[in-house]
């Protein structure tokens, strides 16, 4: 039997990319579980449990940050990779703030994405 994969869970309202983040993590022996929103990730079925979560920051309804803060006060520790398309930099300070592994801009590299979850993971 090989070792267990890993799982990461992408949240992003774009489905085209979010699937590319699956299809990366899949190419690096990660399992990804994918959602469309913070709500669902929220409402998710107990599965497999997430490790590590990436994050898009501008999302339609709850945004990454406000469920960063959820899942925190709630004494979650899982680990958040903060994506987005925005450019502002007081997004990257509350991000920051927030507690986050990464804060990675679109376009980013798929190595670099992979190398915060393996950070994150302490790979």
């Amino acid at each position: 039997m090989g070792k267990l994969r890993r799982t990461v869970a992408v949240v992003d309202d774009d489905a085209s990319l979010r699937r590319s983040v699956g299809r990366l993590l899949n190419a690096y022996g990660f399992a990804a579980v994918e959602y469309a929103s913070a709500e669902a990730f929220l409402n998710r079925n107990p599965g497999p449990a997430v490790e590590c979560l990436v994050l898009d920051i501008d999302l339609k309804g709850m945004s990454g940050i406000q469920l960063q803060r959820k899942l925190k006060e709630e004494g979650s520790k899982l680990p958040v990779i903060f994506i987005t398309a925005l450019e502002d930099p007081r997004l990257k300070i509350m991000a920051e703030r927030a507690g986050c592994i990464a804060y990675l801009q679109k376009p980013y590299a798929g190595s670099a994405l992979i190398a915060a979850i393996n950070k994150a993971l302490g790979l």
